[in-house]
């Protein structure tokens, strides 16, 4: 595989592969473990989808980071989480919610953080491809559920500012299922999700009046999944108001939405090297979505 990976851990030398379905998954068969932050985890990486570049012509491979507890096995059926970073459509790595990530494996969970195409800075395109990508990405996690030793009917989305629209869009519109595979998760982990892109909101620039084709604000509908929202009361980008306006239109849809508001937090505020109280906010963050995973009976 191309890509370099960026773990923090020192790869067993002579890790020997098993190549499954059409080559592009790849599990090791000995652990890689990282026993640096509080339990060992394993993390290696797939290639989910590969597309040809319109101005080069060159196939480009998108692909997705994955970490596992390390006693995983591919006969488990544990819970998941998908993440998309965050960036404007236009920038950012996945390896923002590697912190994440390797919290919840410890916690028995598996956590993918997927590669997605990112739209030129200087363009308007609406993000077509951003959802494209993280459609194709969920669909294929869920069909390779048994390889991956996941239970398919508990698999989240979750993500941060662009990457929070993506999995709130993927849990909010109309299903398109594709060979007999869902999209759509089971929960959502959203941290200051730019999710509203209607008129006045976030990203208008680029969905205009087409935005009910992409704003999960305007299709919020019962057969959503629960959610849990973390907003800074000082975002520059997401109002309060954005915020209490999503979690009462999913009450009102009969949808169980938790909204939890932090007191002075700019955008961004969540992560796990924020300056300003990071450590301690993320803290916080992590606690409270394990609990909201706890109440979903997805970990003890």
């Amino acid at each position: 595989m191309s890509h370099r990976r960026s773990f923090g851990f020192v790869l067993a030398a002579a890790i020997a592969f098993q190549w499954i379905g059409s080559g592009d998954l790849a599990i090791a068969d000995d652990a890689v473990a990282d026993s640096t932050s509080g339990g060992e985890v394993v993390e290696e990486q797939f290639v989910y989808k590969t597309i040809t570049d319109e101005s080069s012509g060159k196939s480009i491979e998108l692909f997705v980071d994955w970490t596992r507890p390390a006693d995983w096995t591919a006969e488990d059926s544990r819970p998941a989480a998908v993440f998309f970073h965050g960036g404007g459509w236009t920038g950012g790595k996945p390896g923002q919610f590697a912190p994440h990530s390797k919290e919840f494996a410890q916690r028995g969970m598996v956590c993918f953080r997927v590669k997605y195409r990112l739209l030129d800075r200087k363009s308007k395109s609406p993000p077509d491809t951003c959802v494209e990508d993280a459609s194709d990405a969920l669909r294929y996690i869920r069909a390779h559920a048994s390889k991956f030793g996941i239970d398919p009917k508990r698999i989240a989305s979750g993500g941060g500012s662009a990457g929070g629209h993506l999995a709130a869009y993927l849990g909010t519109m109309d299903d398109e299922v594709v060979d007999g595979v869902s999209r759509k998760p089971a929960a959502m982990l959203l941290f200051n999700p730019v999710y509203d892109n209607g008129p006045g909101g976030w990203g208008t620039a680029r969905v205009g009046d087409a935005f009910s084709k992409y704003s999960p604000m305007h299709n919020i509908t019962k057969d959503d999944p629960p959610s849990i929202v973390f907003l800074g009361t000082k975002d520059n980008l997401i109002p309060v108001a954005t915020g209490e306006r999503f979690r009462d239109k999913c009450k009102e849809s009969g949808v169980r939405s938790e909204l939890h508001l932090y007191e002075g937090q700019p955008h961004g505020f969540f992560n796990a090297k924020k300056t300003d109280g990071g450590g301690k906010i993320y803290r916080d963050t992590m606690e409270k979505t394990v609990a909201f995973l706890e109440s979903l009976g997805w970990v003890d």
